[in-house]
Formats: structure tokens, sequence, C-alpha cells
């Protein structure tokens, strides 16, 4: 089988630019993050380095790789080192296989902004999703820490749960689609998004990723008046840094997820494709932000009752009604 040196590089052109976007973006996403909660809670944020604050994101860079790299005597030297990896490299990798754009013609070549366009891509995204835990948990079990278990044991009962119900919120998007794949998915949603046909779907989906980006309501795993920091607490240096940007690339790739699945994706008037598909993505960063800013955090009771009895009933709810509309549409 011969490749098209021109296709290869353009493959390639298109790796590295996801990359450094996503690390960039999450990089000042944190940055964001700290500026919109000083702004809610009424004071000035990050603005010493750089204008207005700008470069506080490289020198949190320089200070994380230049602090001690500790690792707890008892601790499971290299699964202790793996789960950093296992909680960032799953997210970025989901990013492949989502389109963020329209096609563009380069060299004369059909170039599609989107990695790789797999027909089974909603299924990678889950089996994606669920190899994230395992960070957790490792992070967790490895340090040899009380703190650090309970933190991952609390994250994997939390992500198991809802994992369920992020998956059963999906399944009507397949039957309205009738792809896994999706640029399929976007392609259905040109005239009308989802979201139109499915509000709840669409609630389940963001209450899910939600607890699956461990953000507040839902970071029981990382509780600080608990559990220190949870089930990275023994972690320093970049190794804490991998853990702490993983949050954020999850909720970039989460937001392009949901903004595909549900907001048509890159489809919108007047505006570029790319600046849509942009604009949806840092809109779901904003209310994930706002969130923090302005909700408790539930008991871990709560949380469960909330995911196995409330949300995974009514996402089975929702695909029984899908399917009974499908069938009377014809």
């Amino acid at each position: 089988m011969s490749y098209d040196p021109i296709d290869i590089t353009l493959i390639g052109a298109k790796i590295a630019l996801v990359f450094f976007v996503i690390l960039t973006l999450a990089a000042y996403l944190v940055f964001a993050e700290r500026k919109v909660l000083a702004w809610i809670q009424d004071r000035k944020g990050p603005n010493r380095v750089g204008p207005f604050g700008l470069l506080q994101p490289l020198a949190d860079l320089i200070k994380l790789l230049t602090k001690e790299d500790f690792r707890p005597i008892g601790a499971d030297k290299w699964l202790f080192y793996l789960a950093p990896a296992m909680a960032a490299i799953p997210a970025i990798m989901i990013f492949a296989v989502i389109p963020f754009g329209a096609p563009l013609t380069v060299f004369g070549h059909s170039v599609e902004l989107q990695i790789s366009d797999l027909n089974v891509g909603l299924l990678l995204f889950l089996a994606l999703s669920s190899i994230a835990v395992y960070g957790v948990a490792l992070g967790g079990w490895a340090s040899n820490s009380k703190y650090a278990l309970l933190g991952s044991i609390r994250g994997l009962a939390q992500l198991i749960s809802y994992e369920l119900s992020m998956g059963l919120s999906l399944v009507p998007v397949v039957m309205l689609a009738r792809s896994f794949r999706l640029s399929d998915i976007v392609a259905a949603q040109s005239g009308c998004w989802f979201i139109v046909y499915q509000p709840l779907a669409f609630i389940i989906f963001l209450i899910s990723i939600a607890a699956e980006c461990k953000r507040i309501p839902f970071d029981l795993p990382e509780a600080e008046g608990e559990l220190v920091a949870g089930f990275h607490t023994e972690y320093s240096g970049m190794r804490f840094g991998l853990f702490f940007v993983g949050e954020y690339i999850n909720i970039i790739v989460l937001g392009g997820l949901a903004a595909t699945f549900f907001l048509g994706g890159w489809h919108g008037p007047w505006l570029p494709p790319v600046i849509w598909f942009s604009g949806k993505v840092l809109a779901f960063a904003f209310l994930f932000i706002w969130m923090r800013g302005t909700l408790p955090r539930l008991r871990y009771d709560q949380l469960m009752h909330f995911g196995w009895k409330i949300l995974t009933p009514l996402a089975l709810v929702n695909i029984l009604v899908t399917g009974w509309w499908l069938v009377l549409r014809g």
C-alpha cells in the first residue's frame, strides 16, 4: 500500500496543530478560570506577570518544572510515574476523532479538519474516557497514602456511575444520526441541532461530563477539606502538573464533544466554521468555571444517588421515547 507524501505531511501538520492548540488552550484556561473566579469573588486575580498577567501560565510552568519531584518511600515506583500520563494522554487522543471545521482544499487535496474520521468514533471516545479512570485509580493506590487511596476510590465509583449515564445519553444521538462516525453526526445537524430534539439527553450529558471532569459540584475525588488534595496528594512538580493540565484538557475535549453531539459541531451562520466550533467549546469551558464559582459540593451519598437513581433511569426512558418517536415518524 502506497501513501501520498502530501497526505502524510498534512496529517502530521494536523496532529502538531491540534497538540499545540490543546496544550496552549489548557494553560490559558487555568489563567481564565483564576480571572473569572476572581471577578465572581470581587478580587483581581493574577495580574503581575506580563501585561494583564498574561504570562502567568508560563510562570506556572517554570515553577512546576523546577520544583522537586518527590516520591514517597512506600510508593509503587512505576505505577506512581505512569498514573499522571494515563490521566492526560487519553484526553488528548480523544480529540483525534472530533471534527473541528469544514473541509478545506490545500494544494488540490481535500483536507478534513479532523485527524481521523473513524466509523466508530463515538465508541473510541467512550473507550478512551474509560481508560482515563485508571490514572485516578493508579495515582491514589500507588501513592501509599490513605488520603490518596480514598480519593481514588471515590473517583472510581463516581466515574463508573457517570460513564453509564453519559453513554446512555448518546444513544438517541446515534439513533438520530444513524452512525457512530462523528462527521456524520455533525452532518446530520446541518439543518437543526440535536439539542432541539434531545434537550433531556443534552442535560444528562452535560451533568455527566461535569462529573467526568471532576468539577464542582462533583469534585469529590479531590475534596480539599476532606482528603487534602485527593488522589494526587503525594504528587509534586511536573507530575502534579500533568494531573492538573489533564483536567483542563478534559474540559476542552468534552466541551468539543458536547458541541459535536448536540450543538451542530462547526455548523453556524455567518462566521467561519472553526470560529463557531471554538466559540462553542469556550462557552462550555466558561460554564464549568461559572459552576465552580457558584455551586456547593455535593455529599458523596447525594452524588451517587443522583447518578444511579435519577440520571440513569432518565436516560433509559429517553432512549425508549426516542425509539417510539422514530418508529412513528417512519
